[in-house]
């Protein structure tokens, strides 16, 4: 019986902690339209901490043999997430800018790996941008309907691949390159356990929202 494309066994085996950052009371208040614009803001300040981590690491591991493979210029985000800061929070929005301790302990996880184990780096790659290609989508229309926010334009630019013509063919390459991980067997078992450690970061990020943007109604 030929084995499990490594791809399917890490999202097996992340399930429940995907399922438990999915369904957080922030992300549920957030999208049902209880919170106001600024929850949204303050979240989208958050990724960019997470994203400036993830993308200054991966300036590094552009020919890394493990790693190299999935540093596509397509999927940068640090630049949209500044533009929909700019429209967000004013032009002066890096002034005030601060990271939640938790979203400190998240992007000094993603910065750790990037710089001694490449493999681990791949695990907070494939959590964070499958997940933008993907529930990302979600977030981007009920953020457009809810606070007016142009279509597609700034202010949910985070959301919006303009490189990416067809995300579902993209996400299967992007899995093509998971299933061939040049790494053995320990390692990809290390690596599942990482994305479940990224998705628990994921998890207090959210529950450090929760707590600074409670239900108003």
């Amino acid at each position: 019986m030929p084995a499990e494309p490594f791809s399917a066994v890490i999202r097996a085996a992340s399930r429940q902690q995907h399922t438990e950052a999915e369904n957080s009371a922030f992300m549920a208040d957030m999208l049902g339209g209880r919170l106001g614009v600024a929850a949204y803001a303050r979240y989208t300040e958050q990724l960019w901490f997470v994203y400036r981590a993830l993308e200054e690491g991966a300036a590094g591991l552009a020919e890394d043999p493990v790693a190299g493979p999935f540093v596509q210029p397509e999927l940068l985000r640090v630049a949209a997430l500044e533009r929909d800061l700019g429209h967000l929070l004013g032009e002066d929005w890096r002034q005030r800018a601060s990271p939640l301790p938790a979203t400190a302990r998240y992007a000094a996880r993603i910065t750790e790996t990037a710089a001694g184990w490449p493999a681990g780096y791949v695990a907070h790659h494939y959590t964070r941008y499958l997940g933008d290609l993907s529930g990302g989508q979600v977030i981007r229309g009920i953020a457009e309907k809810t606070w007016g926010l142009p279509h597609k334009g700034d202010g949910v630019r985070f959301y919006v691949f303009e490189d990416i013509a067809n995300p579902a063919a993209f996400k299967r390459d992007y899995r093509k390159l998971l299933d061939e991980l040049p790494v053995d067997d320990l390692e990809r078992q290390r690596v599942v356990e990482e994305c479940r450690v990224a998705f628990a970061l994921n998890s207090a990020l959210f529950a450090a929202l929760g707590e600074a943007f409670p239900r108003t109604a």
